[in-house]
This record gives structure tokens, sequence and C-alpha cells, in this order.
């Protein structure tokens, strides 16, 4: 089995962990997103809300998608981050840099392979977090989509197989920017704990990758909330004016949010995000070391 082979198996596992652990937060941000100002008081308000109204199994809604594809998103980074740390480990070695392996990656190096990262998760990530959204914000007693398949069918039939693309410039951005920021976090605390205890990667306790995969999360969502409340207003908004659209684009979705709501719209649905953050990062993290060491043993 080639390296490669082996971090994209790794990354399935770790993208599996992070949706079954992170999906009932997520629904009740794209809720707060989405909706009008002052629908909901707040994350439980909202999350009381979802529970009453909809019953328990609404807080997976949409899961499917985002299992099978974010397992392929997660597999993607991690396949692509480690190819081009493994560039970057050859190119130190013929400069003796990066210690003896030269496997200790600058933070510049380690920015451009998330950077790298993020835009090649962003070609499956956006279509994948676009019919999440919209089955997670129809209506669940008269919904316009069956499942996700349906979804596809029916957003690529009545309006082009583009628009199951839509907010796609706006994902670009968002991934981009966040997983440069995300994979040096990480990366460089796991760097310190094995410099500062001369060991190896697979020597690192379990706990540290949850700890160190958590900072990273929060890393990640500092640089790019208010993008992803427009990635998630865009993809909830209609795909032509018969069909309710209010944004022409990106930038006029930032103008009118921005002038008819006000700052706080960009970060409306914090509370949940940072409380999932933590525990769907380091599932993530932990899911991905766990399966290296078994596959690279």
């Amino acid at each position: 089995m080639s390296n490669t082979i082996k971090d994209l198996a790794a990354g399935t596992a770790g993208g599996i962990a992070q949706v079954l652990v992170g999906q009932p937060f997520d629904i009740v941000k794209v809720r707060m997103q989405t909706s009008a100002k002052g629908t909901y008081s707040g994350m439980l308000h909202c999350a009381g809300g979802i529970l009453k109204n909809e019953g328990p199994l609404a807080f997976y809604k949409g899961t499917l998608t985002p299992l099978l594809g974010i397992g392929v998103c997660v597999s993607i980074q991690f396949g692509v981050l480690e190819y081009a740390k493994r560039i970057f480990t050859a190119q130190n070695l013929a400069r003796g840099e990066g210690g003896e392996e030269g496997k200790m990656l600058g933070g510049e190096q380690l920015v451009i392979a998330g950077v790298a990262a993020g835009l090649a998760n962003g070609v499956v990530s956006g279509p994948v977090e676009h019919i999440r959204i919209r089955l997670q914000t129809q209506s669940n007693t008269n919904p316009i989509y069956k499942g996700p398949f349906n979804a596809m069918k029916q957003i690529a039939s009545q309006h082009g197989i583009a628009a199951l693309f839509k907010g796609q410039a706006v994902t670009f951005l968002r991934e981009a920017t966040g997983y440069g920021a995300y994979f040096l976090v990480y990366e460089k605390l796991v760097q310190r704990e094995m410099t500062q205890k001369g060991i190896r990667r697979d020597q690192i306790n379990p706990m540290n990758s949850v700890l160190y995969g958590a900072t990273a999360g929060y890393a990640l969502w500092a640089v790019i909330y208010p993008i992803d409340v427009i990635k998630s207003r865009m993809q909830t908004d209609g795909f032509t004016p018969s069909t309710g659209q209010k944004y022409a684009s990106a930038r006029d979705c930032v103008r009118k949010v921005w002038r008819t709501e006000g700052i706080g719209a960009f970060t409306r649905g914090l509370g949940p995000t940072l409380i999932r953050s933590p525990f769907a990062n380091g599932a993530t993290f932990l899911g991905f070391e766990m399966a290296s060491r078994l596959l690279y043993s």
C-alpha cells in the first residue's frame, strides 16, 4: 500500500469521526446563520426548538451527505497535506534543513501545504456542504428534497450542474484561508512536543492529539467564521429571482447582510461552533493519527 493510499484512508477515518461528533452542533450553527434576525434568542433556544418541533433525529438531518462527503473531503485534506509535507521534507534534506530527517517544516511550508489541502478539499466540500445545508434548513413538515441524492437530482435538473457548486468561490476562500491556519497550528504543536521530549510522532499521547486538534480548530474558526456565514447565506439563497434569490454575488451578500442586519450577523451561530469545534476537530486528528499509526506500523 502506497503512502498516499495510507494517508487517504487515515483521513477518511478522521472525517467519519468528525461528522459523527460534530453534526448535531453543525445543524444548530446553520439554522442560526441562515435564519432571520430575532428568530432565535440563542443557541439553546434554537436547539430546543429543533428538539421540540422536529425530534432528536433532526440533529442528524442530512448526515448521509457529510458522512460520505466529509469522509472524502478530510481524506483529500490529509492526502494532499501529507504529500506536500513529503515534498518539503525532501527539499529540506537537500538543503540540510528541518532536522536530521528534514521533517521539521517551517511555518511558510506548513501554510502552503495547508492552503493546497484546503483548495483540493474545496472542490468536493463545496457541493457536499451545499446539499447538506439545503437539507438542514428545509421544512420538516413539507420538505422539498427527500434526501441528498434527490436534492442533487432536483437542483441539477432544474438549474443545471453548475448550481450544485453554488457559493463555490466563497468556499475556496474559506478552505484556503482556514486550512492554512489549521494545519500550521496543529503541526507546530506536534513539532513542539517532539522537540521538547525527544520523541517520535507516533509516541505522542493520543489525548494530546485531541488537545492540539481542538486548538487548531479554534484557529481555523477564528480566521474563517464570517466567510462561513456568507457561504451559508449563498448556499441557502434562491437560484433565480423567481425562486427567491436575494444575492447576486458573494460581495452583494456581504453588503446586504451588513446593511440590513449589522456586524452581529457575521458572528451569528458562533456559540455552537465554538462548542462543537474542540470535539469535532479533536476527533478528526485522533482518528487520523490512530489510523496512521496502524497503517504505517
